[in-house]
């Protein structure tokens, strides 16, 4: 049954075609408005009729007594739910068709930049990437490099054939011996894991080795266990296309538009909310205060996830203001995602 059903048939109808109309025009809508769109037969009393009844039920407000209406959040969040109940994603948009992705070997962060770029230019608002952590991708093969004194690289070819490094602090010395060694256990033991399930199963597996292994592999723990925390406290958003919402300042409050500013600043948390949506639907929709995110209380946010496989990488997609075109716009978040996630495939 459509989530929709709880309006009738011809409220619904005017609903959408004052959402249509207001997120196209920026203002009230008015009763004449939507008579002169023939959507339905019905007689202009009538249509105040329904429009008066959407308010009630809270789909609507009016600004001024003698304006038309606009949609509040609700009114946005029954007309995007409609649009998902149709065919929203058949077809491929022209704009992709054109695009060129091209993921090369070792230039992932190039990559990701280029698809947030693509995000921001399409949509014309803000395009946001989040990188996938290291530390939760299947490796194929690993190995690990003595910097300096208190710094190791990771070099980790991921099961798809992507090549990642990183670099590690640490508070632990290692010499290149003992790095060789624990590259040389990792990928004889727990090739097609991921770190972080190497990192628990140690702990949990340490008493075993206290024999004969148990400098190694504490040692080894340690090293896992200080990049995952690391990895925590950095994790890696792209974003383009600031300027943009800045160029759209009438449709926010500038106040909260500024603290929306800082917060791109402070990217690791930023990273961290919007991490916290990843889910398995194709694309999520979020409308101001869905977002429980005080400073984007004034936006929309369209995301998707991109993975490989079953596996969930990362995030990605755009924020703007609650005004956009979605029915332009999810299907290129979706589309975005799904090209994606195809050339880490192909990256085979």
């Amino acid at each position: 049954m459509s989530r929709n059903l709880i309006l009738r048939s011809k409220d619904r109808v005017v609903l959408n075609a004052i959402v249509e109309n207001y997120l196209k025009v920026g203002q009230p809508v008015s009763s004449g408005a939507i008579v002169q769109k023939r959507v339905l037969p019905d007689s202009p009393a009538t249509i105040r009729n329904v429009m008066a009844k959407l308010e009630e039920m809270g789909y609507l407000s009016q600004p001024h007594t003698s304006a038309g209406r606009v949609p509040t959040d609700k009114g946005l969040r029954f007309y995007v739910n409609s649009l998902f109940d149709k065919t929203l994603f058949s077809g491929e948009p022209a704009v992709l068709e054109s695009s060129s992705l091209a993921l090369e070997r070792g230039d992932f962060a190039s990559f990701l930049t280029q698809v947030t770029q693509l995000l921001a230019e399409q949509s014309d608002n803000l395009g946001f990437v989040i990188s996938p952590r290291i530390s939760k991708m299947n490796f194929h093969h690993l190995r690990l490099i003595k910097v300096s004194e208190e710094k190791v690289m990771i070099i980790l070819m991921t099961t798809f054939n992507l090549v990642l490094t990183e670099i590690v602090e640490s508070h632990h010395h290692y010499a290149q011996v003992e790095l060789d060694k624990a590259s040389q256990y990792l990928n004889k033991h727990f090739r097609g894991k991921n770190l972080t399930f190497v990192h628990d199963y140690l702990l949990k597996e340490l008493p075993r080795y206290r024999l004969s292994y148990e400098d190694e592999v504490n040692k080894l723990t340690a090293l896992l266990q200080d990049y995952i925390l690391q990895e925590e406290k950095e994790s890696q958003i792209y974003l383009r296309g600031t300027s943009r919402l800045l160029d759209k300042a009438d449709l926010f409050n500038m106040d909260r538009l500024k603290s929306l500013f800082r917060n791109f600043e402070e990217k690791v948390k930023l990273a961290k909310l919007l991490s916290d949506f990843i889910s398995l639907d194709r694309v999520k929709v979020l409308i101001g205060a869905e977002s429980n995110i005080p400073d984007i209380s004034d936006c929309a946010l369209v995301l998707s996830h991109y993975g490989y496989n079953n596996q969930i990488l990362g995030t990605l997609g755009i924020i703007g203001p609650k005004r956009i075109p979605y029915r332009k716009i999810i299907p290129l978040v979706d589309r975005v995602a799904k090209r994606l996630s195809q050339t880490i495939s192909q990256s085979q």
